[in-house]
């Protein structure tokens, strides 16, 4: 179950730090230099000195005890703010690392999915943010190893702060394994906490072109006053609002452990609201939008990666199709697995 006031507790001081230390200027500054942007490191510190790193650790290991549920607000805050720093993954990763019962690194971790390449090592063809990280939690089909991205062959991505990982043999096998639960899938979890920060981006989409349409004068008033953009904003601010509800669906649940077909539906609408909101921000604004100088690209252009992330909009859907397919008795009851959540 949720604590209400844990969330808001937490997720006020992502705002605080994030809306401090996390502007427009530092993460074009992070996008262009990556680990060595001074403003990495110096905003990373901040979120250390939170607690927000290691709140799904446990009490006695220096965390708050805290799931994903409880952490929505903190997810979507960096979604708002266009965190260019993996703090999401490094906080799943550092809870699946205590439950392996391995001390984490006192640094930043990406989760990858990797497969086997021909010299023997591992591949990971894309990992967000790897640009930014020390260390990335690697999952070869059920195999779990934590590998030093500094002894990686890392190659240029669309993204700016993302890459393709290569490990080789010597070092994939020096690596310990990791002991966790039958079942743990880093998609899954990736997906989850990808559709949190989507939901927070979508909303900060909204808000600057809703501000940006009342502020716009043509013919003599507000563009936002014309009945074709009010349609407009009606449109996106539906997708917004069911992308977050979708999103918290997909983060319900103790701890790390999240329910797949849940995913499946908050990844699937977050991933298909990306591609309605960015496509309505930038009509709205005009030519302006597209510009890099303007600061809508920073959170559409996250939007549109994230998008793809841990599966896009149709691999989920093809996931939530099968579990349909599968079930016995009436849809119905699919559907209330997806949205019958425990609360506080």
């Amino acid at each position: 179950m949720s604590n209400n006031n844990n969330e808001d507790l937490f997720a006020d001081a992502a705002r605080q730090v994030l809306a401090d230390q996390c502007t427009p200027q530092a993460v074009r500054a992070i996008e262009n230099a990556g680990n060595a942007a001074p403003q990495a490191q110096a905003l990373w510190e901040q979120l250390e000195a939170t607690g927000l790193a290691d709140a799904m650790l446990g009490e006695e290991q220096g965390g708050a005890g805290l799931g994903l549920q409880d952490l929505f607000g903190v997810l979507a805050q960096c979604g708002a703010h266009a965190l260019p720093l993996p703090l999401a993954d490094t906080m799943v990763a550092r809870a699946l690392l205590a439950r392996a019962g391995m001390d984490a690194p006192r640094s930043r971790i990406v989760l990858a999915q990797a497969t086997s390449a021909a010299d023997g090592g591992v591949s990971a063809p894309l990992v967000r943010d790897a640009r930014v990280a020390q260390s990335a939690l690697v999952q070869r089909g059920d195999e779990w190893r934590l590998l030093d991205l500094s002894s990686a062959r890392l190659s240029p991505q669309a993204q700016a702060l993302d890459a393709g990982v290569q490990w080789s043999a010597d070092h994939w096998h020096s690596a310990p394994p990791l002991a966790l639960p039958a079942g743990t899938d880093a998609r899954t979890l990736q997906a989850a906490v990808v559709a949190a920060q989507m939901a927070g981006a979508l909303q900060a989409v909204f808000d600057r072109t809703l501000q940006y349409a009342n502020e716009r004068q043509q013919f003599g008033r507000p563009i936002g006053k014309f009945q074709a953009i009010q349609h407009q904003l009606a449109v996106m601010s539906e997708h917004v609002f069911a992308a977050r509800m979708a999103a918290q669906l997909a983060c319900s649940g103790p701890g790390v452990k999240v329910a797949r077909l849940r995913v499946a539906t908050g990844k699937a609408r977050c991933s298909q609201a990306a591609l309605a909101v960015s496509e309505t921000a930038h009509a709205i604004h005009g030519a302006i939008g597209f510009t890099e100088e303007y600061d809508l690209q920073l959170f559409t252009r996250r939007l549109h990666a994230w998008r793809q992330t841990a599966g896009s909009e149709g691999y989920w859907q093809g996931v939530a199709g099968e579990a349909l397919l599968d079930a016995e008795g009436m849809t119905l009851d699919v559907i209330r697995r997806i949205t019958d959540v425990e609360t506080a």
